[in-house]
């Protein structure tokens, strides 16, 4: 018989007892267990070792990420975060984030695939390095348009034929969004769409210079509606100054939102950004497309309990 440990009772049953797997740098294989019929009563969670045989499950476990296609994979926990009123030297508002955390969700088989052949092409993680976006699209000259919170890209590739003289770049965290709007382009073989995988702001800031973008566009970017929630909103004094910090002289700024209290929030900043000339809407001259060209579901959604659909033009000075 097996030894067992000292000063414990035997009690001749299996458990598998599973902790929360919410602090992998606590518990660093995510599941604390003890599997061997016999094995003594775990006292406290140190005192018992992950079971070798579900160490890489453990680890499937804690990855709040899909592991089933390692292209687009983000790391856990708090990623890269700029301190934005050191960097520019300012008071303004900046959205408050937290920890990283991502929404579950499933690739099919197909999207797998297509991640594994295309991703390398045209997909790029967050990172602290400017894009060069020359290489990345394989043309000179031409505009670039970035998408923040591009979703499941139902606008963007919409909108994409219409620009084919555009770089159009989506940012999005949501890997299964991402994963709809890889989906679109190849299926419709659109040249001009390139995808950025992590936080928008933190994409702008750092993989895209000065002066480098003739367009930024935030459709109906998530409202927080709670009143201790509007900190994360991402239109926000400190937002509006690096929007138009990464836009060109004439390039513009388009925000939709179909939140009226997120609306009345945003009537509030219009004007704030000197460096911003508030066009209202619509702007007849405008340099790009604004025409959205299709309803979203989520926008559908919002038609259907008769939400008013607000946006907004700026055209950098």
């Amino acid at each position: 018989m097996a030894p067992t440990a000292p000063n414990r009772p035997h009690t001749g049953v299996s458990f598998l007892w599973i902790t929360h797997p919410v602090r992998p740098s606590r518990y660093p294989h995510g599941v604390l267990c003890g599997l061997h019929r016999g094995a003594p009563p775990p006292s406290t969670a140190r005192h018992v070792a992950p079971h070798p045989c579900l160490r890489e499950q453990c680890q499937l476990m804690n990855s709040a990420d899909s592991s089933q296609n390692p292209a687009a994979q983000m790391p856990h926990g708090r990623g890269l975060q700029t301190d934005f009123n050191a960097e520019f030297n300012n008071d303004l508002d900046y959205p408050r984030l937290g920890n990283v955390t991502f929404r579950r969700g499933t690739l099919t088989d197909n999207q797998n695939a297509l991640f594994e052949e295309h991703w390398p092409r045209l997909g790029r993680l967050l990172a602290d390095e400017p894009l060069d976006i020359p290489a990345w699209f394989g043309r000179e000259g031409a505009k670039t348009i970035v998408e923040i919170g591009s979703g499941t890209g139902t606008s963007t590739a919409a909108m994409a034929p219409l620009e084919q003289d555009t770089n159009i770049i989506a940012v999005e965290l949501y890997k299964p969004g991402l994963a709809k709007l890889l989906g679109s382009i190849i299926r419709n073989d659109i040249e001009n769409i390139r995808m950025v995988r992590g936080d928008g702001i933190e994409v702008l800031m750092r993989m895209f210079a000065p002066e480098s973008l003739d367009g930024i566009r935030i459709f109906f970017p998530d409202p927080w509606p709670k009143a201790r929630h509007h900190k994360r909103r991402i239109i926000q004094s400190g937002t509006l100054n690096l929007f138009a910090s990464r836009l060109k002289p004439g390039g513009v700024l388009h925000v939709a939102t179909d939140h009226a209290g997120y609306a009345e929030w945003i009537n509030e900043l219009v004007e704030v950004e000197p460096s911003l000339d508030y066009k209202g809407w619509p702007w007849p001259e405008c340099p790009i497309l604004t025409d959205r060209q299709v309803i979203t579901k989520f926008e559908g959604k919002g038609l259907d309990k008769e939400h008013v659909i607000t946006e907004y033009l700026w055209e950098k000075k």
